[in-house]
């Protein structure tokens, strides 16, 4: 078909399409007219990436909106659990008129939750915003006060619902940690008990350096007293055993007593004495018996000074061995108690790291039972109300201009559709060229139509073509 053609037959159809036309955009304004009108109330809000956790102080999301983080948000916001918390605060349940409709549509049957929460749905509709945080709700109703109504239920709902996912895990944590603190206390207090115990049994005390140092110091300070009495007990041996040899009068404590240096100072005057008197006198004078006398009275005197000096250096070297002997003892028992109060300590060290790994998983628990209890207090979501939905002051549908231009395009289309099968049902040649196409003949001429003004126009195809023509028709009353 050519365009030609196609417009021909529109021409010669024009009464059908008109009153096809006519009657889908007749059909869709009306319709319009009596349909129930419906408000649309729309709400916005914007999830907040930014804002820091007031109980972590981290930011809830980082960096924009994801495809997937903003249809998770959608589909909170349509799901079932936010339509149930918007049907229960609208009182949509305890109403009878949607009960009627209800046993009207199931007779009864099924669940009225189920089918109140479809119902809702339908009128929702709930779009995120392409490149940002914002995300509108839309909710259609025949009433606009309803109509704002329920897409700031919606919203409240969904806000509410936000807290709910975020504070309910927090609370079924807080339990966890609560009971797991309380546990690992109890762990905490045995293993405290432990060590106390141990100390107590042991008299040390395992968390302090200060008692090892305190005797480690003892035991060095013993153990040099012990080397100088060795040094001062050697020498004083030394000084008895040279007593005993009979060489004590040239020990240093005789050679320096003042008492023995007088004795001997008087013994050599008296010895000087004596042999000036020999010199003079002789060896049965008086004098001289007499010197005699006095000198053997000072070498005995000097003698018994001399055993009692040499006597007190016995006396010293005993008392010296003594006190060896005891440093020596109090030596032994400081290095077995430093070895007791070390291997106390490093026996003692278990139960000290037990006690430290029960008081770092203790406070670990407690630290994040603190946290998972105050977010469980937490009464702020991490998106916010943009805008309130108001009752709207025009319906936004039936739209009668744009179903009247729809209409009007689609019975445009069904018009020409129409007039097309009208001309495949019933088939006219509409012009000069279907003629030739359907009789298969060359056009000889077309004659003008009946009263119209025209002449013959005059032969469309060579005469010697149409001669041949008519040569070739048969006679009248003859077949072909």
């Amino acid at each position: 078909m050519t365009l030609s053609q196609f417009l021909t037959i529109l021409r010669a159809r024009w009464a059908s399409i008109v009153i096809i036309l006519a009657l889908t955009v007749g059909l869709a304004v009306g319709a319009s007219m009596l349909l129930p009108k419906q408000y649309t109330a729309t709400a916005t809000v914007v999830v907040d990436q930014t804002r820091p956790d007031p109980v972590t102080g981290a930011a809830a999301y980082a960096g924009n909106p994801t495809p997937a983080f903003m249809s998770t948000q959608v589909d909170i916001l349509k799901s079932e659990r936010v339509t149930q918390m918007v049907a229960r605060k609208l009182g949509l349940g305890d109403d009878p008129g949607v009960r009627e409709r209800w046993m009207g549509d199931t007779d009864g049957k099924g669940s009225f939750e189920a089918w109140l929460v479809d119902k809702v749905q339908l009128s929702l509709d709930v779009k995120p915003s392409r490149d940002s945080n914002v995300i509108s709700l839309s909710y259609k109703d025949a009433d606009p006060e309803r109509a704002a109504r329920a897409a700031n239920q919606f919203i409240r709902s969904y806000l509410d619902l936000l807290v709910e996912l975020r504070v309910d895990p927090a609370k079924q944590y807080s339990g966890f940690f609560d009971s797991r603190a309380k546990e690992l206390r109890a762990t905490l207090e045995r293993a405290q008990a432990r060590l106390t115990a141990y100390q107590r049994e042991k008299g040390v005390v395992i968390a302090s350096d200060g008692q090892i140092d305190v005797e480690t110091a003892r035991l060095n300070e013993l153990s040099s007293q012990l080397v100088a009495l060795q040094a001062v007990a050697a020498e004083s041996n030394s000084r008895q055993m040279q007593a005993q040899a009979g060489a004590g009068d040239r020990l240093q404590e005789v050679l320096n007593n003042p008492a023995l240096a007088a004795l001997r100072g008087d013994l050599g005057r008296a010895e000087a004495k004596l042999q000036e008197l020999n010199s003079r006198l002789g060896e049965n004078h008086p004098q001289v018996v007499e010197a005699k006398a006095n000198i053997s009275t000072l070498r005995s005197q000097l003698n018994i000074e001399t055993r009692r000096v040499t006597g007190s250096v016995g006396v010293s070297n005993s008392i010296n061995r003594q006190r060896e002997t005891e440093i020596r003892a109090a030596l032994e028992t400081q290095r077995q108690r430093v070895l007791r109060l070390r291997t106390a300590r490093e026996e003692g060290s278990v139960l000290v790291r037990d006690v430290e790994a029960a008081q770092r998983a203790y406070e670990s628990v407690l630290q994040r039972q603190s946290q998972t209890s105050l977010e469980s207090q937490a009464t702020q979501s991490t998106a916010n109300v943009l805008t309130q939905a108001v009752a709207p002051y025009t319906p936004s549908s039936p739209n009668l201009l744009r179903n009247a231009i729809l209409a009007l395009v689609i019975g445009t289309i069904l018009a020409i559709a129409a007039a097309l099968v009208l001309e495949y049902v019933d088939r006219r040649v509409r012009t000069e060229d279907e003629v030739s196409e359907v009789l298969g003949l060359p056009l000889l001429g077309v004659l003008p139509k009946p009263g119209g003004k025209g002449r013959f126009a005059g032969p469309r195809v060579p005469l010697v073509s149409a001669t041949g023509l008519l040569r070739r028709l048969p006679a009248p009353g003859k077949e072909a």
